[in-house]
C-alpha cells in the first residue's frame, strides 16, 4: 500500500519528566500501515503528524529533537522500534531521551511539534498536592470558602448529624455522620471504599521524607478528616455502618440542590465494613501516635472494639440496597480479616493490646491462604495486610515472608511491563483502570523501600507516564493537570456549579473495554479495547472519579517525591 505520508501519533508525558527520571516517548502508527515514507510533511490534527524524507536515517530510524522553550536543540536522538499494542491497534516506536535532564520546559519535534512539557522534580511535587487537595474538595458538610477553594468555593450542605436508618435495619432514633468525603463522582459517603482511600494515603504519610513535609502535614489533615467520619459511623456496640446514602440517585445537581431535594439515611452494617474500620482506625494509632497521642488512643480502642465486634458477627453481609449508592458487595472477608490482625499486630509494641494477641499465630496462616496482588481495591485488601507486615519489626520472620511475597508481586509487574508496547503491566481494562496501573506502581515504590531495586522505580514511572498522558487515547487523566486532561468528569460537583473548569486533581477512571454505560450510545472512538475511553459526562464507565483510584496515584507521587529527594 502506498502512502503520501505515514499517519502517527506522539505518545508522551503531557505534563512532564522527573530530572533524572527515564523520559520516553512514543509514535503510534495504526496496525497495517507500513512506515512508509513521503515527501508531505505537512501538520495533521493536534498529535497527529507525517514524517518526511529528512526525518529519516536508514541505519538508525527516523530523527527526533528535543526544543527548549527558547527553540534551541536540546537533544537529539533516533526513534526505535517498539512493537505492536494489541489493545491499541497500533504500532510503537520509541524515543528516548532519558539523557536530558536540565530543568526547562520542552517540547519533543519529529514531523511536528508536541505541546511544552516540564522536566523537573516540581512537576511530580505540584501534581501531588493538586492530587491531595482534590481530596479537600471532595469533603462534605463543610463550607468551602474562596481563600482555601478559590473558584470552586461552595456552601455548607448534607450536614448528616441526624440521619434516620434504612428501613432495612428496623431501627428508630437518627444517627450523627457528619463529614468525610464524598466518594466518588455520586454524594455518597462508604466505609470499604474510604477505609481502603484512607489507608492508602496513610502509607504516603509512613514513608514519606521529609523533603515533602508540608505536602504531607496538608496530607494528614485531609487523612484526619475522614478519619472522624469513621469514628462517628461507629455503633455503641463496636460494628461500624456501612454507608450514607441519598434515598435515589442524584442527577447532575449541587450539594445543596441534592440536601434540598430528599433526605440521606445510615445504610446497614457488615462484618466486612467492621474490620476495614479496624485495620484503617489501627494504622491511625502509628500515623497520629506521635502528633497527637489522645485521638492515637481513640483509634485504636476503636478499633479493637470492631476487630470483637467483627469475631462475634463474622458473616453480617453488606446491605443490598442501591436506590441512591453503590452497592461495594464483598462476600468474602478474609482478606479484610487478615489485614486487620496485621495491623493490629503491628500496633500491638506499641499499646496494650494482650487481648488481641491470638492475631499472631492467625497471621502466619493468613499469609498461607492468600498470595498478595499487584494492586489493592476495595473487595481485595491484603496487599495492605502484607505491607502492614513488610513494615514491622516486632515479628522478623512474619517480615520476611511478607516482603518475599511482595518482591515477587513486583517482579511480575516489572515482566509484565516489560512485554508490553506502553509499557504497562495491565492486559484487560477493568473499571478504573487507572486506579489499577496507580496500585501497580505504589506496589513496586513500597516494594522498594527496602530492596532499592532501580527497575521498580522505572517500571513505577512507566505507570504514571501512562496515566499522564502516554497512552491509546493521548489524555492525561487527572483533571487540570494538562492541555488533555477531562473537561466533562462524571462527577456531580464539577457539572454543577457552573464553573467551566473542573475541579482539578481528580483522577477519572480511563480506559474501561467493559463499558457499562454503552447503552448511553456514548461516542467512544473504537471497539479496541485501548480506545474504550470518552471525555462524557454521562460515561460513568470511563470518567467518573473515585477517591479509591485517587489515593494510589497520591501515594505513588508521594513516594516519587520521597524516592528524588
Amino acid at each position: 500500500m502506498e502512502l503520501d505520508g505515514m499517519r502517527a501519533y506522539l505518545r508522551y508525558n503531557h505534563v512532564g519528566y522527573a530530572c533524572c527520571a527515564p523520559k520516553h516517548f512514543y509514535i503510534a502508527v495504526n496496525e497495517g500501515e507500513p512506515f512508509e515514507v513521503g515527501e508531505d510533511n505537512k501538520p495533521l490534527a493536534e498529535g497527529l503528524f507525517t514524517f518526511s524524507a529528512k526525518d529519516i536515517d536508514v541505519v538508525s530510524g527516523p530523527v527526533f529533537q528535543i526544543i527548549s522553550e527558547a527553540g534551541e536543540v536540546a537533544y537529539e536522538g533516533h526513534l526505535a522500534y517498539r512493537g505492536p499494542c494489541g489493545y491499541s491497534g497500533e504500532t510503537l516506536l520509541v524515543g528516548d531521551f532519558s539523557e536530558c535532564r536540565k530543568p526547562g520546559r520542552y517540547k519533543i519535534r519529529c514531523g511536528t511539534d508536541s505541546h511544552l512539557f516540564e522536566i523537573s522534580d516540581n512537576w511530580l511535587l505540584a501534581q501531588l498536592d493538586a492530587n491531595i487537595k482534590s481530596f479537600y474538595y471532595q469533603r462534605c458538610g463543610v463550607e468551602l470558602k474562596p481563600e482555601i477553594a478559590g473558584k470552586w468555593a461552595r456552601p455548607l450542605a448534607h450536614i448528616d448529624n441526624q440521619l434516620p436508618f434504612h428501613y432495612s435495619m428496623n431501627r428508630e432514633g437518627t444517627w450523627n455522620a457528619h463529614g468525610g468525603w464524598y466518594d466518588a463522582g455520586d454524594y455518597g459517603k462508604y466505609i470499604v471504599n474510604g477505609g481502603v482511600s484512607v489507608a492508602t494515603l496513610m502509607l504516603a504519610l509512613e514513608l514519606g521524607t521529609p523533603a515533602i513535609s508540608k505536602s504531607l502535614e496538608t496530607l494528614r489533615e485531609e487523612v484526619r478528616f475522614e478519619l472522624e467520619f469513621f469514628l462517628r459511623m461507629q455503633d455503641n456496640d463496636g460494628g461500624v455502618f456501612f454507608k450514607v446514602s441519598p434515598e435515589r440517585w442524584d442527577t447532575f445537581v449541587t450539594p445543596t440542590v441534592s440536601d434540598h431535594s430528599q433526605k440521606r439515611q445510615i445504610v446497614g452494617k457488615s462484618t466486612t465494613s467492621s474490620l476495614n474500620f479496624c485495620a484503617a482506625l489501627a494504622q491511625a494509632h502509628r500515623i497520629f501516635a506521635a502528633s497527637d497521642p489522645a485521638f492515637a488512643k481513640k483509634c485504636i480502642g476503636a478499633a479493637i472494639r470492631a476487630y470483637r465486634w467483627s469475631l462475634d458477627n463474622p458473616d453480617e453481609g453488606f446491605p443490598p440496597y442501591t436506590e441512591g449508592s453503590g452497592p461495594y458487595g464483598d462476600a468474602r472477608v478474609s482478606d479484610e480479616f487478615f489485614w486487620a490482625r496485621a495491623m493490629l499486630f503491628r500496633e500491638m509494641g506499641q499499646v496494650d493490646l494482650q487481648d488481641c494477641i491470638e492475631v499472631h499465630d492467625q497471621l502466619y496462616q493468613d499469609l498461607a491462604d492468600m498470595p498478595p496482588r499487584s494492586d489493592i481495591n476495595w473487595h481485595d485488601t491484603e496487599n495492605l495486610g502484607y505491607m502492614a507486615l513488610a513494615l514491622q519489626d516486632r515479628d522478623i520472620e512474619l517480615r520476611e515472608r511478607a516482603r518475599v511475597a511482595l518482591e515477587h508481586e513486583s517482579d511480575k509487574i516489572v515482566a509484565l511491563a516489560a512485554d508490553d508496547a506502553y509499557g504497562i503491566a495491565l492486559r484487560y481494562f477493568p473499571w478504573g483502570s487507572n486506579g489499577v496501573l496507580a496500585n501497580f506502581a505504589l506496589t513496586l515504590l513500597v516494594t522498594n523501600t527496602w530492596t532499592h531495586k532501580p527497575e521498580y522505580v522505572r517500571c513505577a514511572y512507566d505507570h504514571i507516564d501512562f496515566i499522564y498522558g502516554r497512552n491509546s487515547v493521548n489524555v492525561s487523566f487527572v483533571t487540570g493537570s494538562a492541555w488533555s486532561s477531562p473537561m466533562f468528569p462524571h462527577h456531580r460537583i464539577s457539572a454543577s456549579d457552573g464553573i467551566v473548569d473542573p475541579i482539578p486533581g481528580l483522577l477519572v477512571g480511563g480506559i474501561n473495554q467493559d463499558r457499562q454505560d454503552g447503552h448511553k450510545d456514548l461516542p467512544y472512538p473504537s471497539a479496541l479495547p485501548g480506545l474504550s475511553y470518552v471525555d462524557n459526562q454521562t460515561s460513568f464507565a470511563s470518567n467518573e472519579v473515585a477517591i479509591n483510584w485517587s489515593a494510589p496515584l497520591t501515594a505513588s507521587l508521594a513516594l516519587l517525591c520521597a524516592n528524588i529527594n
